[in-house]
């Protein structure tokens, strides 16, 4: 068998981004054959990511990228279990990396992105090596991407917020209508979007609970009238005040500036995503109860 030094041992380390007892076990156990020591820990990583994908990955953040010109963006949610390696390094590069790749090939879903390659290999390669490296589940959720002839403007909130709008006039508008979103995260962009369902059903309540008033019908048509109008302006993005001028609307605010929002995207890390909610003292007793 030949020799397995130190060197070979921080090559393989190098290469995989695994542990060095990992690697050199696995060295040992293929003769020191660099090569097929890399492939023993890539079917060890494809095993380990197995086990993990049964783990419950709601944490992890929003990887963003917008070209030079402005014109075209992607932001990708990538998942991982707790909050500490949603701010790892590495992780932080995949997510970025992701979502340089949605924007420049327009992958149709995740399963195409998935198939896509960086530096060499697979998106998957890169995962369940990323996951034998961290050690927790990691799972790509979704993606959106946007090209436009207008500009675009991005905003991160901490790493779990993403926003891309697309709209004409000032940056510094684009930008804070970007940051207002992540704030407000409005359903709709204008009143003209809402489906009609969404105003009926709303319309409905609110007008059982005017009648319950006891008062007059033309009254009570009123307070209907009110209450949907309140309502639209609420879930809609150019209906809600202004986060940075809460006595302005943002259509008001884009008025004043000149300028103009024609949609926008946002993910919100975890969104939907059911947490796996923890006993700690029914756990506690139940290791006490096995111990006895």
């Amino acid at each position: 068998m030949a020799e397995i030094t130190a060197g070979m041992v921080k090559e393989l380390r190098e290469l995989t981004g695994l542990g060095m007892m990992e690697c050199k076990k696995a060295l040992e156990e293929s003769g020191g054959d660099m090569k097929k020591a890399e492939e023993l820990l890539r079917i060890k990583s494809g095993a380990k990511a197995s086990k993990a994908a049964s783990r419950v990955a709601s944490e992890g953040a929003v990887g963003m990228h917008v070209s030079a010109d402005g014109r075209l963006g992607a932001m990708v949610e990538v998942n991982c279990e707790t909050d500490f390696v949603a701010k790892n390094p590495d992780f932080a590069a995949f997510a970025r990396a992701l979502a340089e790749l949605v924007a420049s090939a327009n992958p149709a879903d995740v399963a195409a992105l998935s198939a896509l390659s960086i530096a060499g290999k697979s998106v998957e390669e890169t995962r369940q090596a990323l996951v034998q490296k961290i050690g927790e589940n990691i799972t790509v959720r979704r993606f959106e991407r946007v090209q436009t002839p207008a500009r675009l403007a991005q905003y991160v909130h901490g790493v779990k917020i993403g926003v891309l709008v697309e709209f004409e006039g000032q940056d510094a508008v684009g930008k804070d209508v970007a940051m207002h979103v992540a704030f407000a995260k409005p359903r709709f962009l204008s009143k003209d979007q809402v489906a009609a369902d969404v105003i009926a059903g709303e319309r409905a309540i609110i007008e059982a609970r005017a009648k319950e008033s006891g008062k007059p019908a033309e009254i009570v048509a009123k307070m209907v009238e009110g209450g949907v109008n309140k309502f639209l302006g609420e879930i809609t993005l150019l209906g809600q005040p202004f986060v940075k001028d809460d006595k302005q609307t943002v259509e008001k605010m884009l008025a004043a500036s000149k300028s103009k929002v024609l949609s926008y995207r946002f993910l919100v890390v975890g969104e939907g995503i059911e947490k796996k909610q923890s006993d700690f003292a029914a756990e506690v007793a139940a290791m006490t109860k096995t111990a006895a």
